[in-house]
């Protein structure tokens, strides 16, 4: 096979921010793994990208004939197998959706190049990220397919504690180095993946579908409820159900976190906690980038969707179907607004710009912690992505 590809579906990434501001479409995490890591996983090959020219130095694509597979496209053997027998020159699709391309030279791909290659058509069920509410919507599923693909053919390490009470002990892996004490798994509703060097301290209820990725600690006496995501190296607590935090990232202490998506160096403070339900029960709207407003999510649940590197002080309560950007810092009594700009600093009560370089000192203390350098690829990221985003902090305009 050629070398793998990833790329950035123009008419979905934009639907996928803030999350796609900090990196491809590709590199979000819904189940246990990235979509790029299921799809190298399939293909055994290591994935390049093909995505906006300023997130190119930290996520490179391969300069050689290439298989182009839409990087919200989650895999399955069915879409795998009518992949794998493209020719060159062949474009598969669903719809009008394009799901893959094969090319001999990269250089000149793109969707409109695609529509004059031979069409293929795929007839069966596909399942792509096109939404942020997605990534939870669709994540108990990939947990799922996601726990087959890594525990095939492999023994888990015992839990090793008899103080820990598990259900469905078949439905339950753990990596080597995992330490779980005095807790309860209970995988007889679906999968529980405990991964690397992971810690599980005492009096913590687990209930699957649930991922606990490599490096992560589960603080004690905290209740997972199923269909949860907690990426690597992350510190959770309180209550959480139906969501996915990507990585390196805290929700350490009490609180709720219900229906949502957290993204990475992301810090949630002591108590916060996110409405998921309307009283009304109304659906819920959500802050829509491409629409430049809030759009009907037709979900009755739904709760946080917070970008990269946003922090939240104690004692934060955010409305249901709330938006925050990248590197927001939120502070302060009452609810903040439902959309909250990237680099925003304050709260109900207003807000200021958190400047670039108040952000890089931040960035690098964070990600110093966890032993990682806050990189120059990382700073002209961060830098693109507040210009990017100027205009929606309209208090800049009225000062």
């Amino acid at each position: 096979m050629d070398n793998l590809i990833l790329f950035d579906d123009p008419t979905i990434r934009g639907s996928l921010l803030p999350f796609t501001f900090t990196r491809p479409v590709a590199d979000i995490r819904v189940g246990i793994l990235k979509i790029s890591e299921k799809w190298e996983k399939y293909t055994g090959h290591s994935a390049g990208f093909f995505t906006q020219e300023y997130l190119s130095a930290k996520f490179s694509k391969k300069n050689s004939p290439a298989l182009f597979i839409n990087g919200a496209l989650l895999p399955d053997p069915q879409v795998w197998n009518a992949i794998r027998s493209l020719q060159s020159g062949e474009a598969l699709w669903k719809g009008n959706q394009l799901l893959a391309l094969q090319m001999d030279n990269p250089e000149l791909f793109g969707i409109e190049i695609a529509k004059n290659k031979y069409p293929v058509t795929y007839e069966g069920e596909v399942v792509l990220i096109q939404k942020t509410w997605h990534i939870f919507q669709f994540n108990a599923a990939e947990i799922k397919k996601d726990y087959d693909l890594i525990t095939a053919g492999r023994i888990s390490q015992p839990a090793g504690d008899s103080h820990t009470i598990v259900y469905a002990p078949e439905n339950i892996f753990i990596e080597a180095g995992a330490k779980i004490k005095a807790a309860v798994l209970n995988a007889e509703g679906g999968p529980i993946y405990i991964g690397k060097n992971t810690e599980i301290q005492e009096g913590s209820l687990i209930r699957g579908p649930f991922a606990l990725c490599e490096g992560s600690t589960v603080n004690m006496g905290a209740k997972l409820r199923g269909d949860t995501t907690v990426g690597p190296y992350s510190k959770v607590g309180g209550e959480i159900s139906n969501s996915v935090i990507f990585g390196y990232s805290n929700k350490g202490h009490e609180g709720f976190l219900g229906n949502s998506v957290i993204g990475e160096w992301c810090n949630l403070g002591a108590d916060t906690n996110t409405s998921n339900l309307k009283n009304n029960y109304a659906p819920v709207k959500l802050w829509d980038y491409t629409k430049g407003g809030f759009a009907n999510t037709g979900l009755q649940f739904c709760g946080l969707m917070m970008g990269d590197h946003s922090k939240c002080g104690i004692n934060t309560m955010f409305n249901t179907g709330t938006v925050v950007g990248v590197g927001a810092n939120i502070f302060g009594d009452g609810y903040p607004r439902n959309f909250i700009p990237s680099f925003a600093w304050g709260g109900a009560s207003g807000f200021s710009t958190f400047q670039v370089s108040k952000f890089d000192e931040v960035a690098t203390a964070v990600m110093k912690r966890r032993g990682l350098p806050y990189g120059q690829a990382d700073k002209e990221i961060i830098e693109k992505v507040f210009d990017l985003t100027r205009h929606y902090r309209i208090w800049d305009k009225e000062s």
